[in-house]
């Protein structure tokens, strides 16, 4: 496993539609584990492979006690969209408020090209959609709605 290089904003690759996996080899599990190891290097809680300059549709998530990898991912439900605080890996220094939905059902494949469903709420809803924009080349602070609120 290897640390890859988070590209930022600027970054042309960072504006492109992903490309849809069809071929799930070892190649493919090295890409995962890669991205595994560099999402819990960034501290992060998703990494799309776009992020890491690899034009291809697939994002992982960390919700604490699992990793999840979405191959070819396609959100198939949202629900319950409301205004969250949000930043990206790939746009450093940034934050804002999105809208967000506090549900997603997504459907996905595995590493081993087996096709499941899942469903989140909360952060990881959020993260998924954030994670899948990504995989159209839609970086969040085109979504930006306003400034995070400051507490008092």
């Amino acid at each position: 496993m290897a640390i890859r290089e988070i590209i930022t904003k600027g970054n042309e690759l960072l504006d492109k539609k992903c490309h849809k996996v069809t071929v799930f080899d070892r190649r493919m599990w090295t890409l995962l584990d890669d991205m595994k190891e560099t999402l819990k290097d960034s501290g992060g809680v998703g990494l799309a492979a776009p992020q890491i300059g690899i034009m291809r549709r697939v994002f992982i998530m960390d919700d604490g006690e699992q990793i999840w990898e979405f191959i070819n991912p396609e959100i198939i439900e949202a629900s319950d969209y409301h205004e969250v605080p949000e930043g990206c890996l790939s746009v450093p220094g940034v934050q804002g408020m999105v809208s967000r939905p506090n549900y997603v059902r997504i459907r996905g494949m595995s590493r081993d090209s087996e096709p499941f469903v899942a469903e989140f709420t909360g952060l990881m809803a959020q993260c998924a959609q954030h994670e899948n924009d990504h995989l159209d080349g839609i970086l969040f602070d085109s979504k930006i709605c306003g400034p995070i609120p400051e507490e008092d």
